[in-house]
């Protein structure tokens, strides 16, 4: 049974993946191909669905704390950066968000990484992701949450530093 989750994770917003599969956001353009055995199960950013091999797909730098920055004025200045992650090649059609954490595989190793409204990082540390990995992440998520300077905290693989999701202050009830 797949849990439901207190922060909302969602795929890159549409309109900055139809950008990235013309050039990414180092400035390459975009090279679709077949998707191999051993890719199978990563993450599709696009969707947030995983790959499925012989799936028509791309590898991309993606810049989540640039593209945040640009829509809330923020400045996040040397920090920010780029990472590698998966996308469908074409339009995957309509999105529907999974009701657990993405790749929230028990032993792997993720960077949870907070940032400030100003996009500088507040702070951070390593998670291993216990059995049960709904309430791992959302104790590091809610010790992020517990400094009222954290804004959003980003989740990355920590063995190849792709960006996995993002989730964000939850609003005030």
């Amino acid at each position: 049974m797949v849990a439901m989750t207190r922060y909302p994770v969602l795929p890159i917003d549409p309109a900055a993946v139809k950008e990235l599969r013309v050039s990414d956001d180092a400035g390459k353009p975009c090279t679709p191909y077949d998707a191999a055995d051993d890719e199978a199960g990563s993450l599709l950013r696009c969707c947030l669905s995983p790959v499925r091999p012989g799936e028509r797909i791309a590898l991309v730098a993606y810049a989540p704390l640039r593209r945040w920055a640009t829509a809330t004025g923020a400045d996040p200045g040397a920090y920010d950066e780029q990472g590698p992650i998966f996308i469908h090649a074409e339009d995957c059609g309509e999105i529907t968000p999974s009701e657990g954490y993405p790749v929230a595989h028990p032993g792997a190793l993720r960077t949870v990484r907070r940032y400030d409204a100003r996009g500088r990082i507040a702070g951070g540390r390593l998670l291993e992701i216990p059995a049960d990995a709904t309430a791992g992440l959302e104790a590091a998520f809610d010790d992020a949450f517990d400094d009222p300077d954290v804004a959003l905290v980003h989740v990355r693989a920590l063995e190849f530093g792709c960006f996995l999701f993002e989730v964000r202050r939850p609003a005030a009830v």
